[in-house]
């Protein structure tokens, strides 16, 4: 895949993950992927998964963020994160490509 720039992935992210792997019985990548839908055109969908053949795999602190092909214009120069709030704790995603977004963080239009 070429893309001029991928989406980058923090290592407070990739920490974040090892530590979820560490717990589990079989780890898992990061799955990062955009939807339609939400209040805003456009939804992320972060889930554990396998790589498939065609993602674009990134690779930190022994673990791996995948990002499936389609997907990928919309996460062009993303950063993906790992954030604790008082709220909660999530992953995020600063997208550059984004013209707006809802209160919830999840939804975005382009």
């Amino acid at each position: 895949m070429n893309l001029s720039l991928p989406p980058k992935v923090t290592e407070r992210a990739f920490a974040r993950l090892a530590e979820i792997n560490a717990a589990a019985d079989i780890p898992k990548a990061l799955r990062v992927a955009v939807e339609g839908g939400g209040c805003s055109g456009f939804q992320y969908d972060i889930a554990l998964d396998d790589p498939a053949e065609d993602d674009l795999v990134i690779e930190g602190a022994g673990q791996k963020v995948v990002v499936d092909k389609v997907s990928l214009p919309f996460l062009e120069n993303a950063v993906i994160d790992f954030s604790e709030e008082l709220i909660g704790a999530r992953f995020v995603i600063e997208n550059p490509n984004a013209t707006s977004s809802c209160g919830c963080g999840t939804s975005f239009s382009i």
